[in-house]
């Protein structure tokens, strides 16, 4: 098996893929763009290093995309390796175009939410129907806590359900103009502005203290970022330790019209692969239901509590 890994590395350029998808997960027009070579031969060197272990791929309607094998002597593996990556010569060149990439999908999608800000409260309601999520948040609140946080809140339905249970409520969202439509939609609240606070910021970076939440919504959001799995570490920090999690999002699906009218990277989750992510990132005692909305989508409901932390032995 060694023989068969190292001579899969044998290349310059899959020693640069991989150096990529050890922190990203990439589409092979996206790495065609990063190392400026020709499709066939990015795809070539792809399916070599996919059939030594080193990377896993991943269909996503009609879109396939390659990250690092984070699994099993695989993992052990690249974690050896890693350090040696680090210089060779084009890294800095990798580098600064990944990075390039990430920044310009992230002010997309920025603008993509800041063009559709007045009309988001429609579309929704043209795939959730007759479905109220804001309710089914607020069932999954506990019957009082401090401070409740939407994270991607949009322009604020479920922050004004979240008011009935918080004394305090938190949106954050990556728009400028969806946190506009939110301001507007707390105008007439009585106290706004010793209740509410709306925030600018990033699903991987949020703008919150540590433990500073006792509960938190994310609804509909996952399925927008690059990299979903990196969020929920990242709630788990800003969520106090009897904080609960709740995730609304859709079941995997194959409609392709979802990114085209929605911006979603993303054409759902398999349920019980994003329940084992939240338990990686110090989640436990999660439960899932599931809900048909349109367009022969199901979304899936998820509860799930911050992890007490493992006593050790003195």
């Amino acid at each position: 098996m060694t023989v068969h890994l190292f001579k899969a590395l044998s290349d310059e350029t899959r020693l640069r893929l991989l150096r990529i998808l050890i922190d990203h997960k990439l589409s092979v027009n996206e790495l065609v763009s990063i190392l400026e070579m020709g499709q066939s031969r990015i795809s070539r060197h792809l399916r070599i290093l996919t059939e030594a272990g080193l990377l896993t791929s991943r269909r996503d309607g009609l879109w396939v995309f390659y990250q690092a094998n984070s699994e099993g002597e695989h993992n052990d593996f690249l974690s050896a390796i890693t350090p040696y990556l680090k210089n060779i010569p084009e890294a800095a060149h990798d580098d600064e175009r990944t990075m390039r990439l990430v920044e310009e999908k992230q002010a997309k999608s920025r603008q993509f939410f800041n063009d559709i800000a007045e009309d988001w409260d429609i579309l929704n309601k043209e795939i959730l129907g007759d479905f109220d999520l804001p309710g089914r948040v607020f069932e999954a609140m506990p019957e009082r806590c401090h401070l409740a946080v939407d994270l991607g809140c949009g322009t604020g339905s479920v922050m004004r359900q979240m008011l009935g249970r918080a004394d305090g409520v938190i949106g954050v969202d990556i728009s400028s103009g969806m946190l506009d439509a939110c301001r507007r939609t707390f105008a007439d609240v009585p106290d706004a502005e010793h209740r509410i606070s709306l925030r600018i910021g990033e699903m991987e970076h949020l703008p919150l203290r540590d433990q500073e939440a006792d509960f938190a919504s994310v609804n509909l959001v996952l399925h927008h970022l690059p990299r979903p799995e990196l969020a929920l570490p990242e709630i788990r920090r800003i969520l106090s330790p009897s904080g609960r999690l709740f995730i609304s999002d859709f079941e995997k699906h194959s409609d392709e019209y979802m990114r085209e009218r929605y911006g979603d990277l993303w054409l759902g989750f398999d349920p019980m692969k994003l329940a084992v992510t939240l338990r990686e990132a110090g989640f436990s005692r999660t439960t899932i239901h599931k809900q048909k909305v349109n367009r022969n989508l199901t979304l899936i409901l998820i509860t799930s509590y911050v992890s007490a932390p493992v006593s050790r032995p003195v």
